[in-house]
């Protein structure tokens, strides 16, 4: 074991240090979590929307105090209609632009990274976003036939130019736009903040007023930014006949997103974020660009189909088999596994399931320190902050518990998986707070279904027999001083 640690130490530790701390990956990272309020009012919105909707019917009898025939719902009620109507004006400014919100965040954390002017930056993500976006008239007329064109076209003339107005597909601003922001995004933002490293730019005397003199020194190095970004966005579309925002989806997004519901795939994920934790490093910081980037996206568009159908509708596309896009009805399908998974059957205490470590030091522990430190960290863990028993007792690096480390996450998540492969459980198809306390999580992240809790449980109750071996194992070593 110890040489096992000497190892991972000399050779894994300082990788994971530089990967923790490359400017590009922190930048992303942070882009993630700065995009939380607009993921959480989204997730709101679509939770009232959801509710008034789908209020049992004794309920909303109850409240109409008639109308047995069924016909009638909350969301006919004035107020409640009201509510459902403000909602989804919340969902549309939110969920269904969250690629536009991601790109601007993207750019003003990368320029950030590279400390030059993060509000130019952000504009350069946006602009090298909206750029790429097809328009609606080639959506519209894909796959015409050259006839057909004909007649669209005289269609247009015979309405004179001045009243035809192109306009840019909204559709591609949600969260399936992310990979094309990372990648054309970054690259027009690093041609920014490079040229203003450069000093490639235009200086105003001293005299002017510093917001518009920094305003300027942008202008340059964001026309050679935007446009070597449009440059490639239009030969491509000129060389393939595709919009790029198309074959970073097909090529590079949708590939990787299905190796990630491999259970393989879950489970390496999950190795390594307890495996740079046991070394005192945050896993799920050093892994979040990973994480946020493949799985952000699709609890989104989780998100987005339960707005529609609701918890019912979500069950039934599941049953059917609408689980990945070539098997969409109605164009909608779920993703089984999304990032908010880990939190709802996995991270119950924070990560490595350390709340049922606390329970078991409580109950089987015979040493004083370990049963101090887990009364302070009850509080905490159950809001998923682990970080007073990681440190305090302390479990990183201590040889001990690299087993459980390891494998009581692995355990859990691979409960979680099967449960919702085996359609046990419906799939998170909300965004819920990572501080949520266990159970409720996962009941809330399910759009309240109630097996999740039962999942939870499970989890929990298999992760608690993975530590309190090694907890009874501890009382036979002395406490150091």
């Amino acid at each position: 074991m110890n040489a096992l640690q000497y190892w991972l130490e000399k050779h894994l530790v300082p990788v994971a240090a530089k990967i923790g701390s490359q400017k590009h990956l922190v930048a992303l990272r942070d882009s993630f979590v700065g995009m939380m309020p607009a993921t959480m009012v989204g997730a709101m919105a679509t939770l009232v929307s959801v509710l008034i909707g789908t209020v049992p019917a004794a309920v909303q009898q109850f409240v109409q105090r008639g109308a047995s025939d069924g016909s009638w719902t909350l969301s006919h009620t004035p107020v409640f209609e009201q509510l459902a109507g403000i909602s989804n004006v919340v969902s549309q400014g939110t969920l269904t632009v969250i690629g536009l919100i991601f790109a601007f965040s993207w750019g003003y954390n990368l320029s950030k990274a590279y400390k030059v002017n993060e509000l130019a930056g952000g504009i350069v993500g946006v602009a090298a976003l909206i750029s790429g976006l097809p328009n609606i008239l080639s959506l519209a007329t894909a796959g015409l036939s050259e006839k057909a064109m004909t007649t669209v076209n005289n269609n247009i003339a015979a309405q004179g130019i001045a009243t035809w107005k192109m306009g840019i597909s909204v559709a591609h601003m949600d969260s399936g736009a992310y990979f094309a922001v990372i990648l054309m995004g970054g690259l027009g933002v690093v041609i920014y903040a490079k040229l203003m490293l450069a000093d490639i730019t235009i200086k105003m005397p001293d005299s002017v007023p510093p917001a518009v003199s920094k305003a300027f020194l942008a202008i340059v190095p964001t026309i050679v930014s935007v446009y070597a970004v449009s440059i490639i966005y239009y030969f491509i579309k000129v060389w393939t006949g595709n919009d790029m925002i198309f074959l970073i989806s097909k090529y590079i997004a949708e590939p990787f997103q299905a190796l990630s519901q491999s259970l393989v795939s879950v489970l390496i994920v999950t190795f390594f974020v307890s495996l740079f934790w046991f070394f005192g490093i945050h896993g799920t910081n050093v892994l979040g660009p990973v994480l946020d980037s493949i799985w952000g996206p699709l609890q989104l568009a989780n998100m987005e189909v339960y707005n529609k159908v609701g918890l019912q509708g979500v069950n039934d596309l599941v049953a059917k088999g609408a689980i990945d896009k070539a098997h969409a009805i109605d164009g909608n399908f779920l993703t089984l596994w999304v990032r908010g998974s880990w939190d709802a059957y996995s991270s119950f205490g924070g990560t490595c399931g350390t709340l049922s470590l606390i329970v078991a030091i409580l109950w089987f522990s015979k040493r004083d320190d370990y049963k101090t430190v887990a009364k302070l960290s009850v509080a905490p863990g159950i809001f998923n902050i682990n970080e007073p028993v990681m440190f305090g007792m302390p479990l990183v690096l201590n040889s001990l518990f690299f087993i459980p480390i390891l494998l009581a996450p692995m355990v859990s998540v691979t409960i979680g998986y099967v449960a919702t492969v085996l359609h046990l459980v419906s799939p998170v198809v909300l965004s819920v707070p990572w501080v949520t306390p266990p159970f409720l999580n996962a009941f809330m992240a399910t759009g309240f279904d109630w097996r999740a809790i039962l999942v939870t449980a499970v989890s929990f109750a298999a992760t608690f027999a993975i530590w309190f071996p090694f907890v009874v194992a501890a009382n036979s070593l002395k406490e150091e001083v």
